[in-house]
């Protein structure tokens, strides 16, 4: 295929061998499957911002970290300085939430490295070899259902635990391998501490994850675990082992019922976009 302009100097410096077919064609990014030596690998191309359709940026560059306080400064006034600044914060957030979250154990795609707006990593697959399916695109019987969303709910604790909350998980970017679910698509991973909108963020990612799974096992639409995580992590009682109950016993004086109750229908409202929209493109928008 005709090599895209954005991996052309990786081939240039032999950092590619060869650039298979596109895999995929998304809002942030797109990803091609390409040869790097004997190995296999997948080439995210970041889209560059004026061509991206990402909802609500600034709410997910909130407490990261910049080079100095010259550039945030730059940030906040929105400069053309401050946006390139802003721009290169963006496109180097998830290669750094890769690598600190491989480090704690969360299971993601190994990176390669980031060169120039192109991020080199692992292809995720499945027992074949073939690129691994993405959570939405599978079916589960209930038991599997309930395993699973365990296994999710563990892996959003391991997440927070190294500080961060992914701010856009769904079924649509975890990919089932061999080995269970895979999370990918963390250019929006935010840092809980820094970022006022964490906790709205934890429980839309859990509630996504409860919904899906929800249609499977229906009980788990019932559960709370955001509630549980966040204040454990609050306490700094959180750790990766420890127990969940999906139960919380309500504090009408510390948590605001009403907001989290539009937390979760928002949650519900975008299932239902996200669902129109992937039966929308599925007839051309990813390259199987």
């Amino acid at each position: 295929m005709k090599i895209p302009k954005r991996l052309q100097p990786l081939v240039d410096d032999g950092l590619v061998d060869e650039v298979l077919h596109s895999l995929k064609s998304g809002k942030e990014a797109d990803v091609f499957v390409v040869r790097c030596g004997d190995e296999i690998r997948c080439a995210k191309v970041y889209k560059e911002a004026t061509k991206r359709n990402f909802r609500n940026n600034a709410q997910y560059q909130e407490g990261r970290n910049v080079r100095g306080s010259r550039q945030a400064r730059a940030m906040e006034k929105g400069s053309r300085y401050g946006r390139k600044e802003a721009e290169e914060a963006w496109l180097n957030a998830e290669v750094d939430a890769l690598y600190r979250l491989a480090a704690a154990g969360v299971t993601v795609p190994q990176p390669f490295g980031y060169f120039e707006g192109v991020l080199l990593m692992e292809l995720v697959t499945d027992e074949d070899g073939n690129a691994a399916p993405r959570l939405g695109d599978v079916e589960f019987s209930a038991e599997t259902a309930r395993e699973l969303h365990g296994v999710m709910i563990s892996e959003i604790v391991l997440m927070l635990c190294a500080g961060l909350v992914h701010g856009d998980l769904s079924e649509y970017n975890v990919l089932i391998g061999p080995d269970g679910p895979v999370i990918i698509d963390l250019p929006q991973a935010v840092f809980a501490a820094g970022n006022n909108n964490a906790f709205s963020m934890l429980a839309r990612d859990v509630q996504n994850m409860s919904n899906y799974f929800g249609q499977f096992a229906p009980e788990l639409i019932g559960t709370h675990y955001a509630e549980e995580i966040w204040e454990l992590y609050k306490r700094g009682e959180l750790e990766d082992a420890t127990e969940l109950t999906g139960v919380v016993t309500r504090n009408e004086e510390k948590i605001d019922i009403e907001n989290l109750m539009r937390i979760i229908e928002d949650a519900r409202r975008e299932e239902e976009a996200k669902q129109r929209r992937a039966r929308e493109a599925e007839s051309g928008e990813f390259d199987e």
